[in-house]
């Protein structure tokens, strides 16, 4: 039997049970789309992410903080030591650094247009600040080199929080800003009243650097509000963003602060968050392959079933002459084809999952307080589709050997004297 008739054959065996089929392909269509869904989907956050980051961290700032870093992020709890502002002269002092700001945050509550809106307000020196982050750049009003005290420049998302011209202030507008201390048993605001002068440029990214949700006042200014002489962070920036001269620079660093502070830099974090995705994304992986190898195990199970009905039909075939081979490979073409279909299938089905899990998260936004939109495209590549389809296919003839080679191996005679 040639191969094209032994194809045909197993193709009308398919049609002729098209409900068994069709349960039999939808096992294939699951697994394979939850396959590429979640792969696509991981994919595409992890794209989202790194643009996120990249955007949002310039690749030749460190920032200095005390305490140590885990996974990538300051954890200063444990630690006593304190950063004051004019350590930047001391920092300023190393090779290869190129400038340095000292920068201070808290939690703050905005009230802006009868609400009341979380964020934090940052003190930088705002003409350094702009050196270090080509993002801190003023889309409406301006950005004051020596901004007085009650001045203030507000992130994209407190002015167009629905990005949908809606706006909640304007340049010109005074807000009230305050934070609680407690006084005894007595929970105190400290206020301080603003005047917005400007409002940054959409930067829709997270990180060190300015976000769409922060809020800006001068250093002298936040210091004098927050009643403090500590400072949260000093912002490096580096001749080079060499990730060898980025090592170097840090470990001077961290010597001239006597190993009391740690420096991170932009690349290390975006490093540690691509080793954690890529481990989702592994895992994410293994979680849908189990899917489809339950898809396999159903699809020996139906066949099993299968061979047990068409004995007689197996009998007559061989009693025509077709050899045990022409019957594995016909039972083995069914299985071909049930994989290809619900490959095809399934690939269909994980790209609109993907794009609808895209669309959802998207419209949750990315981490903090005031979550800022971060679009979600799922990659759907060629190599993917192509190896989630081969797996598909393989699934479904690894597990359709077990019942193709007992039908080979039916006596011809025995076969036809079954009812």
């Amino acid at each position: 039997m040639k191969a094209r008739d032994t194809l045909s054959y197993s193709f009308g065996a398919i049609r002729l049970r098209k409900v068994r089929s069709g349960l039999t392909t939808l096992g294939i269509v699951i697994g394979v789309g939850a396959i590429v869904a979640l792969l696509s989907f991981t994919q595409g956050f992890q794209v989202a992410i790194t643009g996120q980051f990249q955007e949002g961290l310039s690749t030749d700032v460190v920032t200095v903080q005390t305490g140590s870093t885990g996974f990538g992020f300051n954890s200063n709890g444990d630690s006593d030591f304190t950063l004051y502002a004019n350590d930047t002269e001391l920092v300023n002092e190393i090779d290869g650094v190129v400038t340095s700001s000292a920068t201070i945050s808290k939690t703050v509550t905005a009230e802006l247009d009868d609400s009341d809106r979380t964020l934090s307000l940052t003190g930088a020196d705002f003409d350094t600040y702009r050196e270090l982050y080509s993002t801190f750049v003023a889309e409406h009003g301006i950005i004051p080199d020596n901004p007085d005290d009650d001045e203030m420049v507000i992130g994209h998302s407190l002015y167009d929080p629905w990005n949908n011209g809606t706006h909640l202030v304007e340049p010109g507008d005074t807000v009230n800003v305050y934070y609680t201390v407690r006084n005894g048993t007595k929970l105190v605001p400290v206020n301080k009243s603003v005047t917005i002068v400007g409002i940054l440029e959409e930067i829709g990214a997270f990180g060190f650097g300015p976000s769409d949700t922060g809020a800006y006042i001068s250093l002298e200014s936040a210091m004098e509000y927050f009643d403090s002489e500590e400072i949260s962070q000093i912002s490096v920036k580096l001749e080079s963003d060499d990730s060898d001269f980025i090592d170097s620079v840090s470990e001077d660093i961290e010597e001239l602060f006597l190993n009391e502070v740690s420096v991170v830099s932009a690349t290390a974090m975006l490093n540690t968050i691509s080793n954690a995705l890529d481990t989702v994304e592994l895992l994410l992986g293994g979680i849908a392959g189990i899917s489809l190898l339950v898809a396999g195990i159903g699809i020996m199970n139906i066949m099993i079933v299968s061979l047990m009905e068409r004995t007689r039909e197996i009998g007559i075939l061989k009693a025509l002459g077709s050899t045990g081979r022409n019957v594995l490979l016909i039972f083995l073409g069914e299985a071909l084809l049930i994989g290809l279909i619900g490959g095809a299938l399934g690939i269909g089905v994980g790209a609109l999952l993907a794009n609808f899990f895209g669309r959802f998260m998207s419209g949750l936004g990315g981490p903090g307080a005031q979550r800022a939109p971060m679009a979600i495209t799922p990659v759907l590549t060629p190599t993917l589709a192509l190896e989630a389809l081969l797996f598909g296919v393989l699934v479904s003839v690894v597990f359709a050997l077990y019942p193709a080679w007992r039908a080979s191996k039916l006596e011809p005679v025995e076969a036809l004297r079954s009812e």
